[in-house]
């Protein structure tokens, strides 16, 4: 079964599932719902658009963490200072003081994702849109852009999804002071039930904003010794 693989790599990631007003989560590890977002932004699906947007859900996800990243906490203010006049959803104005928002997010974090299903012509279209994409892509929020291109070459591989993570390079720019892991964690959906249970599976369009359960089990895997050598 065919696989399409993503490179998600940039300063500032967040993939929230619980995000309430002006508490702002994230995930260690991409949301199903953002990257099957991210995919949409690059095949120009409108948000109110299921029909196209139901075969991506469909597919199956997995992560590879290359570079977990490290949690971070972005402290904003709006309206604090004592002249500031809010202008509220409604349209009136109002001097309530200020909102504070803390907005999680994960700093230098590399995820290699994967996505499995049964028809290549719809992950062969996929990893075209993303080389040249309709609308701008983004890490989880529209401030966080890729710092590298989203798509990579033969990005459409002919293994199953585990063995497709396992089998693709280390895809994190080494420092000075790294090398090549020999392992790797990976995340991948639970079809049995087993594993943690993520509330990030798109139900409807995005303008509906439904999104039911799926269960992800994690472990760790070598890399194939032909990834290691590209790595290298």
């Amino acid at each position: 079964m065919p696989t399409l693989l993503l490179r998600l790599a940039g300063p500032m990631q967040s993939w929230g599932t619980t995000s309430r007003f002006d508490q702002r989560d994230t995930g260690k590890e991409p949301s199903k719902s953002g990257v099957i977002g991210l995919l949409a932004a690059a095949l120009g699906i409108d948000r109110e658009n299921w029909t196209d947007l139901e075969p991506l859900a469909a597919l199956a996800m997995g992560v590879r963490h290359d570079r977990p990243g490290v949690p971070k906490r972005d402290y904003q203010t709006a309206g604090c200072a004592t002249a500031d006049t809010i202008i509220k959803a409604d349209g009136s104005q109002a001097k309530d003081g200020g909102v504070v928002s803390n907005r999680h997010y994960l700093a230098d974090a590399v995820f290699l994702v994967g996505l499995e299903g049964v028809d290549r012509a719809l992950l062969e279209r996929a990893h075209t849109a993303l080389k040249n994409p309709t609308w701008p892509l983004a890490l989880g929020r529209k401030s966080y852009v890729p710092s590298e291109p989203v798509w990579l070459d033969s990005g459409v591989a002919d293994a199953p999804l585990l063995d497709a993570l396992a089998a693709w390079p280390w895809i994190a720019t080494p420092r000075m002071w790294e090398i090549a892991p020999e392992k790797l964690l990976v995340s991948l959906e639970s079809p049995d039930g087993t594993g943690a249970l993520r509330m990030d599976q798109p139900l409807s369009s995005f303008a509906e904003r439904r999104f039911g359960a799926r269960y992800v089990r994690s472990d760790w895997i070598r890399l194939t010794p032909e990834a290691n050598d590209a790595a290298a």
